[in-house]
């Protein structure tokens, strides 16, 4: 900062000069003390430079309406989104989120440094403030078919970047706590750059927890109920309370909505998809929720705020305070908590939903060929589909609605008239296909899965974490192979196939992950879908695909399917699917 900047500052600050923008009238939500303060906001350039009685070159009556900082939300994979980056900041802007820190190993994972920089270069001159964490675990773990594998001597230049701020979530626990050098060599990286470790290490416990947090890991978002969360607590993490669009962890952890907990807990979305952001919204819709279920709302507050910025390292942010950033969120009311206005380095961004000054998406299709043409998979036949092992019993994934934890069911293998063999209509149990897409190698693995909801045909996602082969699943083969063609077709995205014929779909050409369009297209064929998916038999609060994202990530326990078959995730090895 210059010194003639600095002293306009201070000077505005003592109120002997005027403000270059002042909010008058304002009832702050004071994150320090969990108070409600009623000041004005004076604003000189893009920071608070005084809390009180001001005036300045323009002032905005808010006439009592509630001022917050600016929502942070300090774990989320914008690629879940299916938006790039731009479309992303027009649709969580409005809602009042001025910083997110995004893992970007979705798009890793099929496109490796490619894809990290293609996050990084479309999200550079955003308005919406975007931080990154290095991609740890491409792959999940050595039992995948990822697109890429990124070392540690790939990724240590990019520390230097001063919005990388660490690496992300360890998810192989495993791997961590028995001394993997690969794993150790990242770890010393981020360490020796001064930067931060996240975790995810969901059911860890006792001595494996002290080993994997005395390896330097800082955090935990995988919590899913609060015996597990105190624990991690106890043994100094941060936790992050995840509620996105397929996880929703916050009701089993509402004790930690108070002191001393709170302090040491963020709100985090982790996945959330296109429709839910426009419909409902982004952490807003979190910190309403946490307020609904019992929280105090300057709490809530908080730990959207104060408490991811703090853990991050975020100086200047995270507080309505001198010397903080003037990202800003108006609301009417803290019961509701609907935004009106939200204010980015003291300059009106969004205003009644609506982001003023959108961002155009420009992307160069010469420098990210691979990102934009990801798909090297043959034409699937009905042959692919066969099971390759026989037996009188099965193995079923079963699905725990609202988490992302599977159980284990074994049961007699199941034959019904027009339905592939193992599927059983009565008990919600599909037949489950992973296709390796990224290097052309023909592997294929086949499993059943239970509790999914679908009643018939079938779906098919390139969307399928983290490697995001090709996961297709329904009750016959042939709508499976047309489901898992037309995503092929399109170089990746959603389908919907229902008695041979395709009744729903939507296109993601980047890296198989995200739309080139705007939210309100990407949400309304999402919605197509879903409207398609519902209108043959699936409950509309079921998130199919979001659900079926997580079914081949070989690191959350207790069964996954990924292309080399049912992965057993404790002992991380295959089993098979019949014997």
């Amino acid at each position: 900062m210059q010194s003639d900047e600095l002293k306009r500052r201070i000077s505005a600050g003592r109120g002997d000069a005027l403000a270059d923008l002042v909010l008058k009238n304002a009832r702050i939500v004071n994150v320090f003390t969990d108070e409600i303060d009623t000041a004005d906001i004076a604003i000189s350039g893009n920071s608070i430079v005084g809390v009180g009685t001001y005036h300045g070159r323009k002032e905005v009556d808010l006439h009592g309406k509630y001022v917050c900082p600016g929502l942070i939300d300090g774990h989320i994979h914008i690629e879940s989104s299916m938006l790039c980056g731009p479309a992303f900041e027009q649709a969580v802007l409005p809602h009042g989120t001025t910083a997110v820190v995004t893992d970007p190993h979705e798009i890793s994972n099929v496109a490796g440094l490619e894809g990290l920089d293609f996050m990084l270069e479309t999200t550079k001159n955003l308005t919406l403030s975007v931080y990154f964490m290095l991609p740890s675990c491409v792959p999940a773990t050595d039992l995948d078919e990822s697109g890429a594998v990124l070392n540690a001597e790939q990724l240590r230049p990019y520390y230097g970047d001063p919005r990388v701020l660490g690496l992300a979530e360890l998810m192989n626990a495993y791997g961590t706590v028995r001394c993997d050098p690969k794993i150790l060599q990242k770890i010393r990286d981020c360490t020796e750059a001064e930067k931060i470790v996240d975790g995810h290490a969901p059911l860890l416990s006792a001595k494996d927890l002290n080993a994997y947090i005395a390896a330097g890991v800082q955090s935990d978002h995988e919590c899913s109920n609060i015996e597990e969360a105190m624990e991690k607590l106890r043994l100094g993490q941060y936790i992050m309370i995840r509620e996105g669009t397929a996880a929703k962890n916050m009701e089993a952890l509402m004790p930690l909505f108070r002191e001393p907990y709170c302090s040491r807990c963020m709100l985090v979305t982790d996945d959330k998809h296109p429709g839910d952001l426009l419909d409902s919204g982004h952490i807003d819709s979190n910190i309403r929720k946490a307020i609904r279920l019992g929280a105090d709302p300057a709490v809530a507050v908080k730990m959207a705020t104060l408490v991811p910025a703090q853990y991050f390292g975020f100086k200047q942010r995270g507080a309505v305070a001198p010397g903080y950033r003037a990202d800003l969120v108006v609301v009417s009311d803290l019961e509701s908590f609907m935004v009106e206005q939200v204010y980015k380095n003291g300059t009106l961004v969004a205003e009644h939903g609506k982001t003023l000054k959108p961002a155009p998406l420009d992307i160069d299709r010469v420098r990210f060929s691979h990102v934009m043409d990801s798909f090297d998979l043959d034409e699937i036949t009905l042959q692919d589909l066969e099971l390759r092992e026989s037996g009188e019993q099965e193995r079923v994934i079963c699905l725990n609605r609202g988490e992302l934890l599977t159980e284990e069911k074994i049961i007699p293998f199941q034959r019904h008239p027009g339905k592939a063999p193992g599927v059983d209509p009565e008990h919600n149990i599909v037949k489950l296909a992973v296709f390796e897409r990224h290097h052309h190698s023909g592997h294929v693995g086949i499993g059943f899965l239970g509790n999914f909801s679908l009643k018939c045909g079938a779906v098919a996602s390139s969307i399928a974490h983290d490697s995001h082969n090709l996961i297709v699943a329904g009750d016959n083969d042939t709508d499976m192979m047309l489901a898992g063609n037309t995503v092929r077709k399109n170089k990746g995205g959603l389908a919907f196939v229902a008695d041979g014929q395709v009744v729903a779909e939507l296109a993601l050409p980047v890296a198989g992950l995200m739309s080139t369009e705007s939210a309100e297209s990407v949400a309304a064929k999402m919605q197509a879908l879903n409207d398609a998916l519902k209108a043959h038999g699936v409950a509309e609060d079921i998130g199919i695909f979001m659900t079926l994202a997580f079914v081949s990530l070989p690191v959350i326990p207790k069964l996954r399917l990924n292309t080399y078959g049912i992965i057993d995730v404790a002992q991380q090895k295959v089993v098979p699917a019949v014997f």
